[in-house]
């Protein structure tokens, strides 16, 4: 990373503050900002193709594998997702390579006689670099990731082939909404006039059975916003299309990643079908054909740069890292630890930030794991101490670490070579984790 590059990005996050730093300071709702943007570039994104992806969890690795599916049929892909792990280029990239450091160097350099009046947010600014970008780099495709909700993010502004929403649960609840309907309402804002949608998971519900609630029931609210935008829509979870094979070959190993690989399984024919009519060229390996889906399952990693996911940093001891960080992730993640542990020696290194659910989330944790408590290098996380003291009331027992990196030599020091360690509870964290001084430590 050269000095010009460093000085670049603390130069934006200082002049736009972004949301995974500062938190709620950070959020600005409307598109005004988006749309000043976007005229002063020329409307980039109407020369390509785009799918928008939604959704409270797995929208990251949706995007990632639809993204590797279109590199595998032989598209330009272009993908655009948030946050970054190591470094702020993952954000952008195009067939999996980031952009380049001086490109974004070029943007700050040429362009911030124009942003600064308009004080944009650091996601505002972000999308319309990726964008511009994607436009520069002539990409067949691009998939677009929201960053919060749907109808007042700055990416809704595309006209996508597709839309995508993954899943509903509880999450950002001051911006988006304290019921499920609610949240799924901002999500569904994604959905275009005919423009074909796939929901990952949205349970059935009997409006006429006892017990009905309208505020869980984010079925009947996808369906409503999808007739009045008279745009087709499917639900994944009627159509169970992973198969043992197929699951076996995904290289995403999180128990929670089978519902994901469901929804992009049943994102393919509509896809297909918005490609075609579209009149992007056909190649010879589609992205519904065998080898393209082989190809992008065991290799959507290394294809797109994902990491982060169910992610083996080591053997021995067993060393594994996730960014699931609310209670719907933890509903997998908890049980999937103590399976893969089995009874090994368990430490756990975890961190959160402060508007998820932490007691929900203490009461999942392993109560036999040994906890190393600690907090990301980010305004948003939660003290340690505090942190280390709710889970003392929650019964696990542990010691406070002031950075992760120090957290994670802990563990590693202390554990024999049979152990299992967990390092996640924050997107942040683990990308604390995988920084380089942690990495050559």
């Amino acid at each position: 990373m050269t000095l010009e590059y460093k000085e670049t990005l603390e130069y934006l996050y200082s002049a736009a503050p972004a949301f995974e730093k500062v938190g709620a300071g950070a959020y600005k709702e409307g598109l005004s900002n988006t749309l000043a943007l976007d005229e002063h570039f020329g409307h980039p994104h109407r020369s390509y193709h785009t799918i928008h992806v939604a959704g409270t969890n797995g929208k990251g690795s949706a995007s990632h594998t639809l993204a590797a599916l279109l590199q595998a049929a032989g598209y330009r892909t272009g993908l655009y997702t948030s946050p970054h792990l190591a470094d702020f280029n993952e954000r952008i990239r195009i067939d999996g390579k980031p952009i380049p450091h001086e490109r974004v160097i070029r943007f700050v350099r040429e362009e911030r006689h124009f942003f600064e009046p308009l004080q944009p947010s650091f996601f505002e600014l972000t999308t319309a670099l990726a964008f511009k970008y994607f436009e520069e780099q002539q990409v067949d495709i691009a998939v677009i990731e929201v960053g919060l909700g749907g109808r007042l993010d700055c990416t809704n502004i595309i006209s996508p082939l597709l839309c995508v929403i993954t899943n509903i649960s509880y999450d950002h609840t001051g911006f988006l909404g304290n019921t499920l309907a609610a949240i799924a309402a901002e999500k569904a804002g994604i959905i275009k006039p005919s423009v074909p949608v796939v929901i990952g998971e949205a349970p059935r519900m009997d409006s006429g059975s006892p017990g009905y609630r309208a505020e869980y029931d984010v079925r009947r609210v996808f369906q409503e916003k999808a007739r009045e935008a008279g745009a087709p829509i499917r639900f994944a979870d009627d159509r169970c299309l992973v198969t043992p094979q197929l699951l076996g070959q995904y290289a995403l190993k999180g128990s929670y990643q089978a519902r994901n690989l469901n929804t992009v399984l049943n994102s393919l024919i509509p896809l297909a079908r918005a490609m075609k009519h579209a009149g992007l060229p056909l190649t010879r390996n589609g992205i519904t054909s065998a080898e393209a889906l082989r190809r992008a399952l065991t290799g959507v990693t290394t294809m797109t740069g994902l990491m982060g996911r169910w992610q083996q940093l080591s053997e021995e001891p067993t060393v594994i890292c996730d960014t699931g960080h609310n209670l719907a992730a933890w509903e997998y993640l908890a049980p999937q630890i103590e399976r893969e542990a089995q009874q090994r020696p368990l430490r756990i290194v975890f961190g959160m930030v402060d508007d998820k659910d932490i007691h929900g989330v203490l009461q999942l944790l392993p109560s036999r794991a040994t906890y190393y408590f600690t907090q990301a290098d980010t305004h948003r996380a939660i003290p340690v101490g505090r942190l280390t003291a709710l889970a003392t009331e929650a019964g696990l027992c542990g010691t406070p670490y002031p950075t992760v990196a120090e957290a994670y030599h802990a563990a590693l020091t202390e554990a024999p070579q049979d152990a299992f360690i967990f390092v996640g509870g924050s997107s942040y964290v683990v990308a604390d984790l995988l920084s380089e001084p942690i990495k050559q430590g």
